[in-house]
């Protein structure tokens, strides 16, 4: 991803030079509504202390897009330069400006004293005219992305933001918190305030994260592993690609995996030892909610302890190979898939 460096805008904010176009985008609205942040405070700092010359227009709410291209050829008021925002541009109705502001743009026609600061929040639109100015901006040196994280990239932005708020956090705890609020960063960001509030310095613990999150329950893993117990290797794998195309990388597909075979051998482990496993007491032993438990108990007849012993340790060799940058995540969870699905120590009858 192509980010903007704090040293390239210092250049432009402390000299003078062509016009300056900035474009950010994506789906991720709370790191890109950061960046608009910093770039105008940065503006404030350099060229403008009272904001006078910072105008902020929301293309969706202007009702008048005369207003627009006036703001964009208006001169500074007693400075040199001035900060246009325009916000939702390419989402709004207005094909008619945006076909005018690209022609502005490509005729350079736009006084070289107004940066135009472009913010959308997303990277797909519709319309013709959209979609050909989209493309320009995407050209300009300062544009940058913002694509929804997911899996370790989301893991490692909330361990992170942890951190540089002062707090610390247990790993199963951050993965408890990243897997039940669907990579919404907008209301992680509001829960690590509120967790590290709650703990006061302490490490939040996962019992912590589990005071304000509602743990979600994805039918899509019980269901994938019922596919692998059933060794429908093309199911598997269409299973697989849906959870790609709704945003969820190999990483994230893997640690779910990892979990649920660890429960299976927990619950396999206590079934050899005697426990009656219908036992609502066996959710709390193992810390699990009630309804993970049920899910799971059908597919237990289908492994040994020892076949679950064995792709637990293969899962967690996987893991550290995926966590060190070893391999490529899909390659390793293709392979994975198909060698236990293939695998002819694993059986469909009932095992002990």
């Amino acid at each position: 991803m192509k980010t903007i460096a704090k040293t390239e805008l210092e250049c432009y904010y402390t000299h003078k030079m062509d016009i300056m176009i900035i474009f950010l985008y994506g789906q991720d609205t709370l790191r890109s509504k950061r960046r608009l942040g910093e770039m105008t405070e940065k503006f404030k700092q350099d060229r403008d202390p009272s904001g006078i010359n910072i105008v902020s227009l929301d293309c969706q709410k202007e009702k008048n897009f005369s207003n627009v291209l006036e703001q964009i050829f208006a001169s500074p008021f007693l400075a040199e330069k001035r900060l246009i925002i325009i916000e939702n541009l390419l989402a709004s109705p207005h094909t008619e400006l945006q076909k005018k502001i690209l022609s502005h743009i490509e005729s350079q026609e736009i006084p070289d004293s107004n940066i135009l600061l472009f913010c959308e929040e997303s990277d797909t639109f519709k319309g013709k005219e959209a979609k050909k100015l989209f493309l320009r901006l995407t050209e300009e040196k300062f544009s940058q992305k913002f694509d929804a994280l997911k899996g370790a990239q989301l893991l490692g932005w909330v361990d992170l933001e942890i951190k540089e708020r002062g707090g610390q956090i247990e790993k199963p705890a951050l993965l408890y918190l990243v897997e039940n609020t669907q990579n919404d960063t907008w209301k992680i960001s509001h829960l690590i305030d509120q967790l590290i509030a709650f703990t006061a310095g302490k490490t939040i613990k996962k019992e912590d994260v589990k005071k304000f999150v509602t743990e979600n329950f994805d039918d899509n893993i019980f269901n994938l592993i019922d596919a692998i117990v059933k060794k429908q290797l093309s199911t598997v794998f269409q299973m697989i690609e849906q959870q790609y195309k709704i945003s969820k990388d190999a990483s994230y597909i893997f640690s779910m995996l990892l979990r649920q075979y660890k429960i299976l051998l927990q619950l396999k482990d206590l079934e050899n030892r005697g426990e009656n496993l219908k036992n609502p007491l066996i959710a709390q032993k193992l810390s699990l909610h009630p309804f993970v438990v049920k899910k799971t108990l059908p597919m237990l007849s289908h492994y040994t302890f020892k076949e679950l012993s064995t792709i637990h340790k293969n899962l967690l060799d996987l893991d550290i190979k995926i966590k060190t940058g070893q391999a490529d995540p899909k390659i390793l969870l293709d392979v994975f898939i198909g060698s236990i699905t293939l695998s002819e120590n694993l059986h469909n009858t009932p095992q002990k």
